[in-house]
């Protein structure tokens, strides 16, 4: 029993599909992730981030422990931000304001966003951040990170995120990474993106 624990889905392993298959969540969560944290747990001890948070890691490490400090976060937030059953297909309140007001319109950001996620190069992530204040009104931007990166990095406030290693969706889609980042919008939890905005 390590520092850090497999997250629990809030979801059943079927409860994706068709968009992301229980299969694909089986290997996804059940074995990538699983040894991201195993890893991170063997790492840690003699470290000097024993008591850090997981987060202070990734903004921290280097090398080994950053690879895998990094890939829990994102994985937490990515497997954290989906439903089987959608509520809502698009986000409402002063998200989808901060999304108009910075991207023209909530289907020129979906737009942008498959983009970045298709036009990045090798492995990584394509996410939707805020700018926290004091710098920002709660501006929203686009990156690409790549490898085991997250925005927190770069002092920002990550609220959504695409997954673009093939690990996430070879099983389903093979090499048609633009599909599935088209059909990933039919199981983002907007509730869940919401309140990661409020709080940035």
């Amino acid at each position: 029993m390590g520092k850090f624990q497999l997250m629990a889905l809030p979801y059943a392993p079927e409860a994706l599909e068709p968009v992301i298959s229980r299969e694909t969540i089986g290997f996804h969560h059940g074995k990538h992730l699983a040894a991201y944290v195993n890893n991170l747990n063997v790492l840690l001890p003699g470290s000097g981030f024993e008591e850090a948070t997981l987060e202070e890691i990734v903004c921290r490490s280097e090398g080994g422990i950053l690879n895998n400090a990094g890939q829990i976060l994102n994985h937490e937030l990515y497997f954290g931000q989906f439903c089987g059953k959608q509520t809502k297909t698009e986000p409402t309140g002063s998200l989808a304001e901060a999304i108009v007001r910075d991207f023209g319109s909530f289907e020129a950001f979906k737009e942008a966003f498959q983009k970045a996620g298709a036009t990045l190069f090798g492995s990584g992530w394509v996410w939707l951040s805020a700018v926290p204040a004091p710098q920002s009104t709660g501006k929203l931007v686009i990156t690409q990170e790549t490898n085991a990166a997250n925005p927190v990095q770069r002092g920002l406030k990550p609220l959504l995120t695409f997954d673009v290693w093939e690990h996430a969706y070879y099983l389903d889609y093979q090499n048609r990474r633009p599909d599935h980042l088209a059909a990933l919008w039919q199981i983002v939890d907007w509730n869940v993106i919401e309140n990661r905005y409020q709080q940035s």
